[in-house]
């Protein structure tokens, strides 16, 4: 597992499957290790349960195996939210804070965990366009966003990929949320554009159909949810990747570029992230390199 230490103990059950009693009792392991590294970064610990599991490990990494391939180079794009959308964001914001706060207070923590996921998932969804929101929270924080309005990421992203497709660029779009992949969709129709579809309600057939034409250069640009582009897809016709919005786990984020920078790959790729700089989404890319470093530790 890329992500080690992540909150479902995938290290753990994974030891515990091959060296049963190796790594101890699941809360053993949690107090003992998952706790101080992931919460204080505890280097010490960190060195030690490196060390545990060092000698079970044989790491190939895709440098060594693929020691052609072309180069890959990631930018983030830190945007600016405009003052109307910048106000809806920090309404949802607000408005969590106060809701949060009581319900902690009343429930606690445990009691509470789907009110704050699911308080997260809003300012995320506020972060990459306001239409995502749900209609009733729009309505009780007395919002008015027009339908056919693009938020600040598809107003860069309809800024940007005109040029890529002059310069003869096929594109991948990535995003978590499949009602965003329709707002791309609909914005890139509006100019006289069209791409290819991949998301998790295709067949498999339909699927491969849809890899096909666009490995065989039939449409630039193809619309992927993380998710459904994740594993098992070979696009190398691509040389840009575009991430709408981040995800806490960089393992898929990762995975998902990966589809382009692979085996068959001729040309450099480049990796376009799309944050808004201020918001949630800055702190998820904190826990993006939090984890990262973590896994690079155990390896």
């Amino acid at each position: 597992s890329s992500d080690v230490c992540s909150s479902d103990l995938e290290l753990w059950t994974l030891f515990d499957f091959l060296l049963p009693g190796y790594l101890g009792q699941a809360k053993t392991f949690f107090q003992r290790y998952r706790e101080p590294i992931e919460q204080f970064a505890h280097p010490l610990i960190a060195q030690e349960l490196a060390a545990k599991v060092r000698p079970f490990m044989l790491r190939r990494t895709r440098e060594e195996v693929l020691d052609t391939l072309p180069g890959r180079t990631e930018l983030i794009h830190r945007l600016t939210l405009d003052p109307d959308q910048k106000m809806i964001y920090e309404a949802a914001r607000a408005s969590a804070d106060h809701d949060l706060r009581l319900l902690l207070d009343r429930r606690g923590i445990d009691q509470a965990r789907f009110n704050v996921l699911a308080a997260l998932l809003r300012l995320r969804q506020a972060c990459l366009d306001p239409r995502l929101l749900p209609i009733p929270d729009q309505q009780n924080e007395r919002l008015d966003w027009p339908p056919h309005r693009p938020g600040e990421k598809l107003r860069f992203l309809m800024q940007q990929l005109p040029g890529w497709l002059k310069e003869g660029r096929q594109v991948l779009v990535f995003s978590q949320f499949t009602r965003m992949l329709d707002l791309v969709a609909q914005a890139m129709s509006q100019l006289g554009l069209q791409a290819l579809r991949l998301s998790g309600e295709l067949s498999r057939q339909q699927r491969q159909a849809q890899v096909d034409a666009f490995q065989r250069g039939e449409c630039p640009v193809m619309l992927l949810s993380l998710k459904a582009g994740g594993l098992g897809l070979n696009l190398t016709a691509a040389d840009t990747v575009v991430l709408l919005d981040p995800w806490w786990n960089p393992a898929v984020e990762a995975q998902a570029s990966a589809r382009a920078h692979r085996q068959g790959q001729t040309r450099p790729v480049t990796v376009h992230r799309l944050v808004i700089a201020g918001s949630i989404e800055e702190k998820v890319l904190e826990l993006q390199a939090r984890k990262e470093g973590l896994a690079q530790a155990m390896m």
